[in-house]
């Protein structure tokens, strides 16, 4: 069974998430709850949040095969950006194009408790860096502006 998806507006998904410190099997279980949810979505990612998980824990499969993080750190991202069509299970029937850097550096705890760092580029670099949002409280739409978020907004309502 896959874990049911908060609905936006729900206040969770605008709360940071908290620190995981250490993986254990309870992580590990979450992470396999996690990457249930986002193939059965289909998606390439997904963060604890979006289900209701209150943890810096995030998932990304962008076809090279489910990468598991706890406590991401972006440490840097490039300068030159790339424009991305990006969704949200919590917000459903509506997409927009974010831009955002097109590599970046992050830090984390992999699913043997070490702390790892690995560069990222094009769709999984996008992928992390939309779930480094949801653990901070940030949905997508919050990278556009006032005007086309309220337009996204209305549409989802619509959809709803």
């Amino acid at each position: 069974m896959t874990a049911p998806f908060l609905p936006w507006p729900d206040k969770r998904l605008r709360t940071s998430a908290a620190p995981v410190g250490q993986v254990d099997d309870a992580v590990r279980a979450i992470w396999q709850q996690m990457l249930d949810a986002m193939y059965a979505m289909p998606g390439v990612g997904l963060a604890a949040p979006q289900i209701g998980v209150m943890k810096r824990l995030a998932v990304v499969d962008a076809g090279e095969g489910p990468i598991r993080l706890a406590d991401p750190i972006l440490l840097h991202a490039s300068t030159e950006f790339r424009e991305t069509e990006e969704a949200s299970p919590n917000l459903p029937g509506v997409s927009a194009k974010i831009r955002r850097p097109r590599a970046v550096t992050v830090t984390f705890l992999d699913e043997t408790g070490i702390r790892v760092r690995r560069d990222f580029a094009k769709l999984e670099a996008v992928s992390v860096q939309h779930q480094l949002d949801h653990l901070e409280g940030r949905m997508y739409f919050d990278r556009l502006s006032k005007l086309k978020r309220d337009m996204l907004l209305r549409k989802a309502a619509k959809c709803a």
